[in-house]
Parts: structure tokens; C-alpha cells; sequence
């Protein structure tokens, strides 16, 4: 792990919560991790990466609870690890994910996760019985990230999330489309993750072996997940964005690019979880969720700025993502925000 990688302090919070109330120990604590207490009032501030999970390691034995005080139950140490051994035995991700939300229903008591698989669509939900408004945004976030995290591991690949929604409302940080994707919606209805379903019949890659690695390293892997900013794929990613369709390169022409073969440009993709066509795939989708959210274009000007030859073509591929057409989307969440509008002149 790279000491430039950081995270937004807002994640610290969840960490820290319990010990709001007893200064000296959250100061100590704080210390040890080598984190300035001052940034914990700047949720947009950077934290190192390094101190993030240093501070999730001393947590774990400050508070005996792998889920940080954040459920009334909570997960006794060691409960990862046992979680994690049942995992790598089940051939798919599919059946290791319904085993992994059974797994953490057997310790956790305040949030319920649940997986519903939809034609090409899957969706993990979150239910929450904690009457505390911080508790529950904190603990919802910090399952999600367990879930979708674990979920990348298992199957040695980063997995593209299409849609986040959560109940609570924060502050937007830059994080969040590292970690949940460019289609989030905070102050949502229910809160929960979608992806394409064919991820869950990917097999399950890991091992006792690397098992035991992924343990010793978990904190970290699991806040820079298979999202490093510092990749190909992250290059790729930004290259792309920041061009119209017309000019994207082929993947011939990105390898020369770099100043590598094509075949050497795909083994390091694949090495980092991803394809040439899924990255351009994700950027088509993230532009297409930010021009329908906060733009003024047509939908037609829009399907033509993302390639399709015709707007019926990007009428079915958005149905395709989403389950609902581009006209719906963008009613749908213009809904959303006069009504938020409404409430903060209220």
C-alpha cells in the first residue's frame, strides 16, 4: 500500500464512535493510530491510509468487536476469520455471498443483509433495526463496504458497482465513487447495493493460503479494495472520462500509449481485476447516471455523446443497468431533489 493513499477522515467516524463519550481514551487511541484529532471535525478531510488501518486494528482490541461498537450484539475477534474460512469453501461467488450475509446474521442483530437476484440485476439489502441515526448510517456504510469488499476478494476482481442507494444524507466526499460508483443516492428510500448479477457466477479464487495473507492485511486491503487509484485500470478509467467516445482509443492504440504489447496491456488489467471493454463499459455508465442526474442534455444528445448510433439502443442498454428507462431516471431523481429542496427551505 502506497503511504500517498488516503482516506476521507467522515470513515474515521465510524471507527471512533464509541468512544464519543471518554476523550481521554478516544485521544490515546488517536494517537497511537498517529491521526490528528482536529481532522475528525473536517469529514472531508485525508487521513493516511496507513493510519486507517492501524486505527481499525486498535479499535478491534479497544472495543473486543470486529464491527466497532456499531451493533448492539457486535462481532466477538476472530469472527472475520471464521466467516472468511467458510467462505473459500463455496464454489461461486453466488452461493458465497448468501452464505456470507447468513454468516453475519449469526453475530450481528441490528443489520440484515439480504441478496435478491433480478434476470441480469443483483441487489444486496440492507434492513436496520438501530433506532440511533449515527449508529445506523456508520454501521450501514461499514456493512456495505464488508460486503462488497469480501465480494471482490473472493472473486480476485474488482466488481463495478451500478447503483448505491442509502437512507441517510452526509456530505459528499470524493471516496464515494472510489468505493459505491457514480450512480449514489443518499436520503433514498432503502438502502442498498446493485451489480450486474453475472459477477456471482465467477468462482470463488481463494484459499486457505491466500487466506492467511488476506488476514494479516485486511484493514488495508479492504479500504483500498481492487479501486487502486495508483493502476492501469485507474489510467484507463481517467483517460477515458476525460475524453469524449469519438476519441477513446482502441485498446491496440492505449497499449502503444503506455508503451506496451496489447497482450501485455491485457494481462495487467486482468491482473487488476478488469478488461479494456469493462472500463469503457463503467465510464459509458458513470457519464450517462452524471448528464442524467445534474446535466441538461437530451436524452438523445446523450446517447449520441455516448456512442450509441441510436437513442432506442441507449433506451435498452440503460434498462439494461438500471431496470427503468433514462426518462424515468432522470424524473426519478429530479423527484427526489425538489423534494429535498423543499425540506431545507422548510
Amino acid at each position: 500500500m502506497r503511504e500517498k493513499d488516503s482516506v476521507a477522515a467522515y470513515f474515521v467516524r465510524a471507527m471512533i464512535h464509541r468512544l464519543a463519550d471518554n476523550p481521554q481514551r478516544l485521544a490515546a487511541v488517536l494517537e497511537q493510530a498517529n491521526i490528528d484529532p482536529a481532522l475528525l471535525d473536517q469529514p472531508t478531510a485525508r487521513v493516511p491510509a496507513s493510519a486507517f488501518a492501524a486505527l481499525w486494528l486498535l479499535q478491534i482490541r479497544e472495543l473486543d468487536d470486529e464491527f466497532f461498537g456499531l451493533d448492539s450484539h457486535g462481532m466477538p475477534p476472530g469472527s472475520f476469520a471464521l466467516i472468511c474460512r467458510a467462505l473459500i469453501q463455496e464454489p461461486d461467488l453466488h452461493k458465497a455471498m448468501r452464505q456470507c450475509l447468513a454468516n453475519f446474521a449469526l453475530f450481528l442483530r441490528d443489520f440484515r443483509g439480504t441478496l435478491t437476484v433480478r434476470g441480469k440485476r443483483a441487489i444486496i439489502s440492507l434492513q436496520t433495526r438501530s433506532t440511533d441515526s449515527d449508529v445506523s448510517r456508520l454501521g450501514e456504510e461499514t456493512f456495505l463496504v464488508l460486503m462488497i469488499s469480501l465480494l471482490c476478494w473472493l472473486g480476485g476482481r474488482r466488481i463495478p458497482i451500478d447503483r448505491a442507494d442509502f437512507r441517510h444524507a452526509r456530505v459528499s466526499l470524493t471516496d464515494d465513487r472510489l468505493l459505491w460508483g457514480p450512480n449514489l443516492t443518499f436520503g433514498a428510500e432503502r438502502t442498498e447495493i446493485e451489480f450486474a448479477s453475472h459477477y456471482l457466477r465467477l468462482p470463488v479464487v481463494q484459499d486457505l493460503a491466500s487466506l492467511k495473507v488476506f488476514l494479516r492485511t485486511a484493514p488495508q486491503w479492504l479500504v483500498i479494495r481492487f479501486r487502486n487509484q495508483h493502476g492501469l485500470a485507474s489510467q484507463v478509467h481517467q483517460r477515458l472520462r476525460n475524453s469524449h467516445y469519438s476519441h477513446w482509443p482502441t485498446l491496440q492504440a492505449f497499449a502503444l500509449e503506455q508503451h506496451l504489447s496489447p497482450s501485455t496491456f491485457r494481462r495487467k488489467l486482468e491482473r487488476e481485476g478488469c478488461s479494456y471493454q469493462e472500463i469503457k463499459d463503467e465510464v459509458r455508465r458513470g457519464v450517462a447516471f452524471e448528464q442524467l442526474r445534474h446535466g441538461k442534455a437530451s436524452v438523445g444528445d446523450i446517447a449520441e455523446q455516448l456512442g450509441f448510433q441510436e437513442p432506442s439502443a441507449f433506451h435498452r442498454a440503460f434498462k439494461k443497468w438500471t431496470g427503468e428507462s433514462p426518462g424515468r431516471y432522470r424524473a426519478r431523481f429530479q423527484e427526489r431533489t425538489r423534494e429535498g429542496n423543499g425540506a431545507d427551505s422548510a
